[in-house]
């Protein structure tokens, strides 16, 4: 069973562009390969925007979580306060998705070699969260709507982060052709009004930069 996650880092200011956060990130980056060679970790990729870092992970088996492989990168990494203490991976609310992974074997059946995985990142007005949320939300639940079968996306305070691969696979989660429904009521609900494209460059998410990627494809090749 494939387990999906996505999480949210701070690193310290100053140290983002530092030689040593970048020999950290190789580190880390070896460290998630030595999983996905034993079968633990199906595929880990952590992005970076300014000093904010989002990480998105397939998890094969046991409890396998961040500190287990990305422990060389906790130096440079702000403390978050959570409800059972502090730690410096903060989880992510899982709200939009077009496929659930079952076996890793028919998870993998579309990942032909490397694919390109891509990390967006946008940010939601306070007032337009909820009906942002709401909106996709029925849409995963009438799962008619096609749309990349690694897509991904979670919420931290009012920050979505976007997980893709392309080329895209394109489902839906009933796997049958039949017309989204819901998809009209979140356009009627101008779906522009809902992102502060200041913050983002311009555009509702933005495509931010890749600190490590790694996945089970990559050996294929």
């Amino acid at each position: 069973m494939v387990t999906r996650k996505q999480f949210r880092g701070c690193i310290q200011r100053g140290k983002e562009e530092s030689p040593e956060f970048q020999q950290a990130c190789r580190m880390a980056e070896a460290a998630a390969e030595e999983l996905v060679k034993e079968g633990a970790l199906l595929t880990a990729s952590l992005y970076r925007h300014g000093n904010m870092c989002f990480l998105y992970e397939e998890v094969l088996a046991g409890e396998v979580k961040p500190e287990n492989y990305l422990k060389a990168l906790e130096p440079f990494l702000e403390s978050w306060p959570e409800e059972d203490g502090n730690t410096v991976w903060a989880p992510m609310y899982a709200i939009y998705w077009h496929s659930v992974p079952g076996d890793s074997g028919s998870w993998e059946k579309n990942r032909a070699g490397k694919k390109h995985r891509v990390g967006r990142i946008a940010f939601l007005y306070p007032e337009k969260l909820f009906s942002y949320t709401y909106w996709h939300h029925a849409i995963v639940e009438e799962g008619l709507l096609l749309g990349d079968q690694y897509q991904f996306i979670s919420l931290h305070e009012n920050i979505l982060f976007s997980y893709f691969e392309e080329p895209r696979q394109m489902v839906n989660i009933k796997n049958r052709q039949e017309p989204s429904r819901t998809i009209d009521g979140w356009m009627a609900a101008d779906p522009e009004s809902h992102f502060d494209r200041k913050k983002a460059g311009g555009d509702n998410f933005l495509i931010i930069e890749s600190l490590l990627s790694v996945g089970k494809g990559d050996h294929l090749c």
